[in-house]
């Protein structure tokens, strides 16, 4: 089952199982998102994540994860990811981003994403929209890539393209270096690290039964990150804005197949000129 990596490829049964895990993790970041609204708390987006993965049968990922006490993260402005949801309330502005995981059957499915709470500023809408964009690029990369390097060097591409273009206010974004995406299965993280930027390293192999997790973070400033007090809790060091986004992505024999994503990524795929392969 494992190659030289130690990574773990899957069956296509597992690969559906999988699918399952992704389409929970999906209705319950709808969920989060509704009840993510001004004057709500973070615990509240919580609880509403929580509700729709008990009642679908699954286990939460996060839950109890080297001690992590809730179902999901949610990260506001400066908080990068692993922000705990509490009494923290939301106001009209914030940037948040919520990550999310649960499990079926033993398998996992991972996702995240990120939005600004009413109108917000043009350079918090266009950090959002950047790293969403990042995202589905590395994702199609990884439908004629041959090594997982292909995922960094199309997230970087975003980020420089849309420096050159002038958006972000002129404002070169960072990309987060201190925190990957990864290899998910049988476990949420697992080999192999899948980097968010450029690197010698290409990378693992990209052959049929990988699955992985691919999660740019960017911010308005300097790439750095510290973890406070309550050891989970990724801030930028000089208080820039963050945005997280992230799918769960099957390779198959026939191309790829956005697990997390109720379409299988026919949308955010369709610009980069990549169509999704569903197993079913």
């Amino acid at each position: 089952m494992f190659g030289r990596e130690r990574i773990e490829y899957k069956s296509a049964d597992q690969v559906r199982v999988m699918r399952r895990a992704g389409l929970v993790v999906a209705d319950a970041l709808d969920a989060a998102r509704a009840a993510a609204v001004p004057g709500a708390t973070t615990a509240d987006v919580d609880a509403a994540a929580a509700r729709v993965i008990v009642q679908a049968g699954a286990t939460p990922s996060f839950l109890g994860y080297h001690g992590y006490p809730a179902t999901v993260c949610v990260s506001v402005n400066d908080e990068v990811v692993h922000g705990i949801p509490g009494g923290r309330v939301l106001a009209e502005g914030d940037v948040v981003s919520i990550d999310c995981g649960a499990v079926v059957d033993g398998w996992h499915g991972d996702s995240a994403l990120s939005f600004v709470l009413g109108d917000g500023t043009v350079e918090d809408r266009e950090l959002v929209a950047t790293g969403e964009e990042a995202m589905w690029a590395g994702i199609a990369a990884l439908a004629g890539a041959d090594r997982l390097g292909a995922v960094g060097d199309a997230v970087e591409d975003v980020v420089d393209d849309a420096h050159t273009a002038g958006r972000n206010a002129g404002v070169r974004l960072g990309v987060v270096e201190d925190y990957v995406g990864h290899g998910i299965g049988s476990a949420m993280h697992q080999p192999p690290d899948v980097l968010n930027y450029r690197t010698r390293d290409r990378g693992a192999k990209v052959r049929p039964g990988l699955c992985v997790a691919v999660e740019p973070m960017l911010v308005r400033g300097e790439q750095a990150t510290r973890v406070l007090a309550d050891d989970w809790t990724v801030v930028t060091e000089d208080g820039s804005r963050a945005a997280h986004w992230e799918h769960t992505v099957a390779i198959l024999d026939g191309g790829i197949w956005v697990l997390t994503a109720r379409d299988g990524g026919l949308a955010g795929l369709a610009p980069h000129g990549v169509t999704p392969t569903p197993l079913d």
